[in-house]
């Protein structure tokens, strides 16, 4: 924010200005307060001016995104008496938290000829209920109003239309309910539109994409959309990004759309668009990013050569063997479809390949050897398909995800799977792996020491034990599930030393072993599950301090003594204890205790009493117990949970925001 020396002082209408919209803000990082009449109004903050008139031309108080800026932001009254300053041509007043807006009265309304070009209010107000203060301000050419409510000004494309050199227009989350009629909006000069995340619920007007040939840039997702996509979409020659995601849009995309050579951004997911799609789009010369997922497309790709760098073909009906892919690209989702054969060997020189989603379709066969040369992959998920053989021992040193899961996968589990220091996720459940864990030393490190992970996340759709299950995998989230297989022998002590897993799924396998009492400090599980297998022993008083544990399940083992008291363990019910004839305690039946001195006899009357007594002691005590442990553990027991759910929220959000901003820097980068 810091300014050039200025030769000559400030105009003194501009610091006049300048001081009135001052009133009535507050700020914490103490901008506002260099704003006195003590010192020139082109050293304060934020104010630029011409280094010759002295005139006030751009106002940046857009908070600095690497400080901490939770408290550094300017409140309290939007004062657009700034928009008076005549020769003012730049103002950023974004990603503040101004409480209201002043709009000028008529006898302070501006009567010069406005020289204002660029002006950003995104992310400072709530809400504007009228937008006729941009009436006068016929220069403008970038308009962002993104993230203030805007539903009850009704008039906006009359009022755009009044802004003719307007370039580029963002409002994004304004809920919007009214698309612009082809009537009343004139976008001769727009380059970049973006009206997503509002709430239209109309169709794209048929003559709607007539209105301009510059246009560049169209985001129109999350808007609630119907209809089908107008062929007058294949008039804009000259665009190269295209969002018309996440709406309601039906029929088929337009034949010539293979025609929009320029076009290098296109996202249609998440509709209802059917018909064929990718072989008029398999030779477009610059697209570089393209999903079409979640729709009803289907036709055979085999043959086709797809040249992007992001490409997301997931939850359709495709056909045939894979397709081929470019050298350049980075990003492959193709689950959920009907894929067959195996994986083809034009694969092979995907050097850049960094994710790869063949989860849910038809493929089968082994795993390519070459695959260890996608040094860059990060996470590999083949799941839910028909593959075979062993698993691959050379995979890239940078995987975070692992899923190979419900395959036909046989062997054992390679030791290098467990010095992958940024795996994150391991899935090799529901295959046919035998012999026994790995039993050297764990060279898990996000799984030892946390670290938010990059940013791949996904949710994947099962069904397990009769149910469905929705099975997440996320940056902020550990797992390991190796179920569902004829695993055998003792389980390392290793494993147990991964503290940060959260969900650890050994079931249905024949290991043996007892449990360790260093699984205590496991503190972060969430999720465990060791049924269906052999294990032995006292199950240890250390599992009493995984606060966190939402699901246990411990059946069908040969545990035995007694189950643990504390309130975590006896949290659950029966099932997770069910199948081990030797384990009693609650919530599974008491415990039998012997008498010391059996062979001593007393009169029988004398035994009546003495069982009629212990049997009256003992229900005292249960009774005592009961209510003793639940009125002083029960609050503590809903402080546990609240806590709980509080950290998870914080995690949740924590990793959301840092998933944010990796894709805006990725997508950054690849531009």
């Amino acid at each position: 924010m810091c300014n050039n020396p200025t030769v000559v002082r400030c105009n003194e209408n501009d610091r006049e200005t300048l001081l009135t919209f001052n009133q009535g803000i507050t700020d914490s990082l103490g901008w506002i307060s260099t704003w006195s009449t003590e010192k020139d109004c082109c050293g304060w903050e934020g104010v630029h001016c011409d280094n010759i008139t002295g005139r006030v031309t751009k106002i940046d108080l857009k908070p600095n995104f690497e400080d901490e800026i939770i408290d550094y932001l300017l409140k309290g009254e939007m004062n657009l008496c700034i928009l008076e300053l005549e020769f003012l041509s730049y103002l950023d007043l974004s990603h503040n938290y101004f409480g209201e807006i002043r709009i000028p009265t008529i006898k302070h309304n501006i009567t010069h000829s406005s020289k204002l070009v660029y002006l950003d209010l995104s992310y400072s107000l709530d809400t504007i209920n009228n937008l006729h203060w941009l009436y006068p301000l016929s220069s403008l050419k970038y308009l962002t109003l993104s993230w203030i409510d805007l539903h009850k000004e009704t008039n906006w494309p009359q009022i755009v239309n009044t802004l003719p050199s307007l370039l580029e227009l963002q409002m994004s989350h304004c809920n919007l309910n009214n698309f612009p009629s082809v009537e009343h909006l004139n976008l001769s000069s727009i380059v970049t539109l973006d009206l997503s995340y509002n709430n239209f619920t109309s169709h794209i007007p048929d003559g709607f994409f007539n209105l301009t040939k510059d246009l560049t840039s169209l985001d129109l997702s999350y808007s609630n959309i119907h209809g089908e996509i107008p062929s007058s979409l294949l008039n804009l020659q000259n665009l190269r990004h295209l969002d018309l995601s996440n709406n309601q849009l039906q029929g088929s995309v337009p034949d010539g759309i293979g025609k929009l050579a320029h076009i290098q951004h296109l996202d249609l997911s998440e509709n209802q668009l059917q018909g064929f799609i990718l072989s008029t789009l398999g030779n477009l010369p610059s697209l570089n990013y393209l999903s079409i997922g979640s729709n009803n497309f289907s036709e055979d790709i085999s043959n086709l050569t797809l040249n992007c760098s992001a490409l997301f073909l997931d939850h359709n009906s495709f056909t045939g063997g894979l397709p081929n892919i470019s050298p350049i690209v980075e990003f492959v989702d193709l689950s959920y479809n009907s894929f067959s054969g195996s994986i083809p060997h034009s694969w092979k020189n995907l050097k850049e390949l960094t994710v790869l989603n063949l989860w849910s379709n038809r493929l089968s066969g082994e795993v390519p050897l070459y695959c260890s040369g996608w040094k860059q992959l990060r996470v590999m998920n083949l799941g839910e398909n028909e593959f075979y053989g062993t698993i691959p021992i050379m995979m890239s040193q940078n995987l975070e995800v692992v899923i190979l899961r419900d395959n036909r996968f046989e062997g054992t589990i390679p030791p290098q799977l467990f010095n992958l220091s940024d795996l994150f996720h391991l899935d090799l459940a529901h295959n046919k792996l035998s012999g026994s864990l790995p039993h050297s030393v764990y060279n898990l490190t996000h799984m030892v020491t946390f670290h938010l992970s990059l940013w791949y996340s996904t949710t994947i759709d099962l069904f397990i034990k009769g149910q469905d299950y929705v099975y997440h995998v996320s940056p902020d989230r550990r797992t390991i599930d190796l179920s569902s297989n004829s695993l055998s022998g003792e389980v390392t002590l290793q494993l147990f030393r991964l503290v940060q897993i959260q969900t650890l799924n050994l079931s249905h396998n024949n290991l043996t072993g007892t449990i360790p009492k260093l699984i205590g400090d496991m503190k972060n599980m969430e999720s465990l599950d060791l049924s269906n297998n052999k294990f032995y022993g006292e199950i240890p008083q250390s599992m009493s301090f995984l606060t966190f544990l939402d699901y246990l399940n411990l059946s069908y083992n040969s545990f035995d003594g007694k189950i643990p008291i504390g309130t975590q363990l006896q949290s659950f019910n029966a099932s997770s204890y069910n199948g081990n004839p030797k384990l009693c305690g609650a919530p599974l039946n008491n415990c039998t205790i012997k008498e010391e001195n059996p062979t001593t006899a007393t009169p029988s009357t004398k035994n009546e009493d003495y069982d009629s007594m212990k049997d009256s002691l003992y229900l005292g005590m249960g009774v005592g117990f009961a209510v003793g442990f639940w009125g002083i553990c029960g609050s503590i027991f809903l402080i546990r949970k609240c806590r709980h759910a509080y950290f998870r929220f914080i995690d949740r959000v924590a990793g959301n925001l840092y998933v944010t901003l990796v894709v805006k820097l990725n997508s950054f980068r690849r531009n």
